[in-house]
């Protein structure tokens, strides 16, 4: 069986570990896409690009994005127009209804697919099941430590209530908290996607200082029924606005993308 090509674009932290678990089992043909030369010396085994020439002479079988929003605007596109399967970790970027059009046309144009992983979440394959079902409600609470906000906190001079008690940083729908919130509200678009609609979610986001962990709480009540679930997710340890859990959840969603039998 030939080797699976993937490709990384960014290798930040998140990046740095989803290259991890896939260097631990075999099969792959690994690179990592960088435009700018760093100093650090990659492991063994990671080929690194520089331009969309490399790109095309690498010849993914899959991107993988863990850069940023911007890389979902401006690159994505053409990569499934090409006809090239695209895995995005930046799921807020789709709060742009002109740019999910578009992402769509072209993979359909390029009878490819755009990726949309679990990440931090639980529950996500119930809220897609239930999600269209009229007179269902889905509510997402994100709670996280002060660490995870602290910019936040400062810009809206909150510093001395929140010291002494969770303060409430927005309550809405999926599209404006992803809008606000880039780099923490992933989740929220996330869920919004499963569910069908950025007006489906209410979104409710938290900053506590008595938070051990990035908790996740979503609800959902409607004819079909129930479900209440709760994670609370160890913080990334160089990025507290992110769980370590994403990088094991991207890993996860590339192997099975692969695999002859796959969860679904």
């Amino acid at each position: 069986m030939s080797e699976r090509r993937v490709l990384l674009i960014g290798y930040g932290a998140i990046g740095q570990a989803i290259m991890a678990h896939l260097q631990a089992v075999s099969g792959y043909r690994l690179a990592v896409f960088r435009r700018n030369i760093g100093h650090e010396v990659l492991p063994k085994g990671l080929e690194t690009l520089h331009d969309l020439e490399d790109v095309d002479e690498f010849a993914p079988d899959l991107i993988v994005e863990a850069a940023g929003q911007a890389v979902v605007r401006d690159l994505v596109s053409a990569w499934l127009q090409d006809g090239i399967d695209v895995l995005i970790s930046s799921v807020g970027a789709l709060h742009d209804a002109g740019l999910r059009e578009r992402l769509e046309t072209a993979a359909r144009n390029g009878c490819a697919a755009l990726l949309i992983p679990a990440g931090a979440l639980a529950g996500v394959d119930y809220v897609n099941a239930v999600g269209a079902v009229p007179g269902t409600r889905i509510r997402y609470e994100s709670r996280k430590p002060l660490a995870a906000w602290q910019q936040e906190i400062e810009r809206l001079g909150l510093q001395d209530e929140a010291a002494t008690k969770p303060v409430t940083l927005y309550h809405g729908d999926a599209a404006g908290a992803a809008a606000r919130y880039p780099a923490n509200l992933n989740v929220a678009a996330t869920l919004a996607m499963a569910a069908g609609g950025f007006d489906r979610v209410d979104v409710t986001v938290i900053a506590d200082g008595r938070a051990t962990g990035n908790t996740h709480t979503i609800a959902v009540a409607g004819p079909v029924g129930t479900m209440e679930v709760r994670v609370v997710n160890a913080p990334a340890p160089d990025n507290p606005k992110t769980s370590m859990l994403v990088a094991h959840s991207v890993a996860r969603a590339i192997m099975n993308h692969f695999s002859p039998i796959r969860m679904v």
